[in-house]
Parts: structure tokens; sequence; C-alpha cells
């Protein structure tokens, strides 16, 4: 049986079980694709773990994680322009790279561009519903809107020709279940083809430089482009009327919605007639009026916002159509995913006599389900920093956090981090807090890929301007939230294996910071003493609490052949039950009983010991596995 990473450049035709983000990286393959590039972030990173499934020497094209998604971009841009088709793939981070995303739609990109949005209804991953369909309008790029992973690997494809035919950017949005759903998908066969290495950029395709009235005659460009993207719209058979004969009732979706339909309609006796949308935008407005005039009433179902809700109201407007269109009936319908109980909710709410609301699940059937809060992992360094710095700080600190594993520092017992907006911002957020403020000291906290990717500038502006803050960085050596991807600390790439270090300590020295305290995180003494030291010191003061990811530490230790030695046990003759083991430092593995007794599930621990330190009593010893 091949692995994956034979599979997605095998040179015949084949079909396979994939997961969306699998199969788009063999529609890559297919279709040509030279450079691809990314910042990592959920629902889309197992797209670079395909690709890093396939052996670097057989990779047909380059691919890099960037520092971050406006460098990704521009690396992605960079390569259009000199004749490349490029993609770059993200989650919601298009508000990232919107600085440079918003000027592509105004250049030649003479070899094409696929930019993969990995949107997050629900918020399975993500801090925000963030619907990046706004962004497509506001820059005039194009949007293919898939729903199956039979249609991820099409979609790409048709994506990739229509941005190589008009040289620009086509959007291809995916979000959370289409990313990560499973189907047997159909492939074509691969031709390797040799790539060209003449730089072929020729700023004669341009102009490339959007000032003064250059500006206005790329932008009548990107318009006159959308025009005739939106005639492909029109004859593009992606775009399809599943007629069931329903004159009465019709409705449009496309993605998630569309099949969560279908599946809700199962079996029904009476079908709307169904509108499926792939391309989002621009839309096929000839042939939506015609099926707006050709039913009484539409019902749009869409994740997030309303956009092609007031969009198809407004064609039905312009052109005089009678129709009654319907879409976000109620404010719950603007947040979550349209999976298919919830599909079948808003279908039963606008029309009950095609499909009845099913009857409400009687509390005595109902299963009462525990929250489960997430947790840092065990032998987590950050969680040894955090319990070193709660022991030290005073109550009326004020504490910024930032994205990453070190985000779930913000929940009990640790409470480590008052205010989240967005990667990179504790160091920016903190300097305001900083601000006519004589009595309550400021930390910020960054982890080492957070402080490549957005934390220099916010570190640059507290030099400068002197802020008085203390900057915790939580340094693990990966990307650790997202799947341990390398970032510049690591020096690895992900297409030469070894690439330049760049040391955090030397970035904050270099940056001017004059007092850097370091050491490992599970030395909680010393961090706890830097710290206060840190603090007292007027002005920009930086400490690295450093550990590696145990998470990622023990796998490669378990690939390697190796197996845990010793485990966490508590001696109960020497244990008071005063449970600072599990209320304060609270790593999952302890387990606190109905009787006050406290024990280690064998299952979680790791072995690590850093637990040892945290009990007053000494009641926390390491044992041999075998003599436990």
């Amino acid at each position: 049986m091949k692995q994956l990473g034979e599979l997605l450049i095998q040179q015949e035709a084949f079909s396979e079980i994939m997961m969306g983000n699998s199969a788009v990286v063999r529609a890559m393959v297919e279709e040509g694709t030279r450079v691809v590039t990314a910042y990592p972030g959920s629902p889309t990173p197992e797209i670079g773990g395909a690709i890093m499934s396939i052996q670097e020497e057989q990779r047909p094209f380059y691919f890099e994680f960037s520092v971050n998604e406006k460098v990704a971009t521009e690396v992605a841009f960079g390569a259009s322009v000199n004749g490349h088709l490029s993609t770059v793939f993200k989650s919601v981070g298009l508000n990232v790279a919107a600085d440079s995303f918003v000027q592509l739609p105004l250049m030649e990109l003479v070899g094409g561009m696929v930019i993969i949005i990995g949107d997050d209804p629900g918020a399975n991953s993500s801090q925000n519903e963030q619907d990046n369909r706004h962004y497509a309008r506001m820059a005039y790029c194009p949007v293919f809107e898939p729903g199956d992973p039979q249609e991820v690997y099409e979609m790409y494809r048709d994506a990739a020709k229509l941005s190589k035919e008009m040289k620009m950017p086509v959007i291809l949005r995916l979000s959370t279940h289409i990313c990560h759903a499973k189907a047997r998908v159909s492939f074509g066969p691969y031709e390797p083809r040799e790539a060209s290495r003449e730089p072929r950029f020729d700023p004669e395709n341009g102009p490339y430089i959007p000032l003064t009235e250059k500006a206005l005659r790329m932008k009548r460009r990107a318009l006159e482009k959308l025009d005739r993207v939106a005639e492909y719209a029109e004859n593009s058979p992606l775009n399809r009327l599943d007629d069931n004969g329903n004159k009465r009732m019709g409705v449009v979706a496309g993605g998630l919605p569309y099949y969560s339909l279908l599946d809700v309609l199962f079996g029904a006796s009476t079908r709307p007639d169904i509108f499926k949308l792939a391309m989002s935008y621009p839309l096929p407005r000839q042939r939506l009026a015609e099926f707006c005039r050709s039913h009484d009433e539409v019902l749009v179902l869409e994740e997030l916002d309303p956009i092609i809700e007031g969009e198809l109201k407004a064609i039905a407007f312009d052109e005089g159509i009678s129709v009654k269109i319907c879409g976000k009936g109620e404010r719950e319908d603007l947040i979550g995913e349209y999976k298919p109980a919830k599909t079948r909710r808003i279908l039963s709410r606008r029309w009950p006599q095609l499909l009845p609301a099913e009857e409400e699940q009687s509390a005595a059937t109902e299963l009462a389900v525990p929250e489960r809060p997430p947790q840092m992992c065990p032998g987590c360094g950050h969680r040894s920093a955090f319990h070193a710095i709660k022991r030290v700080i005073k109550k009326d600190i004020i504490s910024v956090a930032d994205i990453g594993c070190h985000t779930l520092g913000a929940l009990p017992p640790y409470n480590m981090g008052q205010v989240l907006l967005c990667m990179g911002h504790s160091n920016g957020t903190g300097s305001g807090l900083s601000l006519f403020n004589d009595s309550r000291n400021v930390i910020t906290f960054i982890g080492d890929s957070t402080f490549f990717h957005a934390g220099l500038p916010g570190v640059a502006n507290s030099v400068y301007n002197d802020h008085n803050i203390t900057l915790i960085i939580l340094l693990n050596d990966t990307t650790a939230m997202t799947g341990h991807q390398d970032h510049p600390g690591t020096g690895k790439t992900t297409h030469a294996g070894v690439g330049q270090k760049i040391k955090v300590r030397s970035v904050l020295e270099g940056l001017g910071v004059k007092h850097i305290g370091e050491t490992d995180t599970y030395n909680q003494k010393r961090l706890g003493e830097l710290l206060k030291e840190a603090m007292e010191i007027e002005g920009f003061t930086a400490v690295i609490a450093r550990h590696p990811c145990m998470l990622k530490f023990t796998r490669e230790r378990r690939r390697a052949g190796h197996t845990i030695q010793t485990q966490a046990a508590i001696d109960q003759e020497t244990c008071n039950q005063i449970h600072h083991c599990v209320g304060l430092f609270a790593c999952p593995s302890f387990v606190r009983h109905p009787g006050g007794q406290v024990t280690v599930n064998q299952d979680l621990c790791i072995g690590d010991g850093s637990c040892l330190q945290t009990c007053p009593v000494n009641a926390i010893e390491l044992k041999k596995v075998d003599e436990q």
C-alpha cells in the first residue's frame, strides 16, 4: 500500500479516500504549481503535512512556512510575477496579509496565484468567526467554494487555470469541515514537467507600482478582469441547477450548507429546487435572476454573514423580480457551522410543510456531557512557567496574553493573561496599559513562533519609547499549537532541512533590550527570581522562559524506540491532601478522588518530574515504571 506522499506524485490516474487538505495538494501537483507558501493555522495545517509527506527531492514545487501570512503572500506574489504558478494557504489569517492582498488584483500575475483560505465557522480553533468573503469583494478577487474533497481537487484546478488566464489571484475558500472531511476522490494523471529556472520577471508586464494615475488605471484593469470572470461564472458548469420541479420553493447554497441540505432532504417526498453555487464571487447574476424569477420563495443558506443573501436581494430589486428572498432569520443563523441539524432547523422554520421540525429530545433521554476545557499537555513547560510566575506576582498585576498554546494560561488555575487581541499584540497592548500607570506592573506573554510572526514591531516600539513593561517569551522551539512546524528560531526549513537559526536573545539584544533574563521553565525558583528582578527595573525588560515542547519531544523519543522509564507517584503517607498538585499546578496526570486522595494517571504521566517541586510536603516522587 502506497504512503500519502507516494500517492500525491503518482503519475497514473487513481482514486483514493482523502481529506480535503490532502486532495488539494494532488491538485497542485497536477496543475504544475511551482511555489507554495503558508503560515500554519487550523484548519489548513494538514496541507503542509501532506506536502511534507512527499520526499523533498521528489517534491515538484518549492514549499516554505513563512514567518507570517503577509510574508507568505508576498513570496507567492513574487514567484507569480516571475512567471510561476504559486499558492499561499492559511486559516483565518487573510487579515494579517490584507495590506499586500488587496493590491494583488491590481497586478499582472503572469504565473497565476491561488489563495487557499480555511475559514472557521463555529470558531473550532480560532478566536473569531471571520468571514473572508468580505476581503474578496473589497479587493475584486474571485472566490471558489468547494463542498467536499472531490470539489476541493477540481476547483483548485479550475481556479489555477482561471488565474493563469486572467493573470489575477483567485481564492479557494475552504472551511473547517471541508478541510477535514474524507471522501473517495478521483484524480487525474500527473505528467512531471521540468521547471524553468530562467527568471521571467518583466516590469513591462505591469505596471507594478500603484502610484498616482497608474493606480486608477490598474483598478480599471482589475474591474475589467472581474467582468470577464463574471461571464465565466455565468457559463461555468460548476454553478448548476438541481431541478426538482418545485417552482414554489427554491434554495441557493454552496459549500458545506449545500451538502447539509442534501443530507436533510434525503428521503423527503418533496424537495425544493436548488441552485448550487460553486463561485460565491462574482455571482452568476443572470442565472440567479432567472432562478428567482421562476420561484415564489428563495431561501439562501450560507454560513456566517448574509453576503449572498444581500446581493441576491439587490439582483431581484434591480431586475424588478417579485420574489420573497429570505436567509438569516435569527441572530443564531449568523453563528456557527451549517451542519445538518442546524440546516434542518432553518429549513423547517421557513417551510414547515416541507420539513416538519423534529421533536425536542426529552430530558430523560438527553445525555449530560460535562464541560471539558482545553488544557496544556502533561509536562508542558508553560505550566511550570505559569506556576512559578503566579507565586511571585502581586494580585493586582496586569497580564497580557498572546496567541499560542500558552493562551491556555488564561484559564484557571493560572489566570495569566487578562486580555487577548491577535497574534503579536501583547507588547503593543501592554505598552498602552503601562501609560499613566504608576502602581500596577504590566507583564506580557508571547511564544517564540509568534515573536517572529508579529511580535518584533511591538518589541521595537517598546524599546524605542521606553515603555515600562516586562515581556516573558515562552520559548519551546516549535510552532506547537498548529502541529509542530518550524520557525526561524529552530534553524530548520521545509525545503533545505537546515537553515539559519535566529536566536531570540540575539534579536532582543540587537533591538536594544538591555535587561534580559533566561532560564529553563522547569527551574521554577530561578524563573520567579528573574521575573521579580525584571519587574523592579524601570523600562522595558524581558525574560526568556524556555523548555522544549514535551508533546513533540515524547513523540520523537517514542519514534526512536524509547519508552517511559519513570513516572510520578504520590506517597500517600506523606501527602496531607492540600492539593497544590491538582489545584495550583494542575497537571492533568493528577486525579483527585471524592475522598480527597490524589493519584497519578499512568496513561498520561510522561515522567518529566516538573511536578516534584510543586508539593510543599514533598509527597510527589519519581518511581520506575515497573515499580508502580
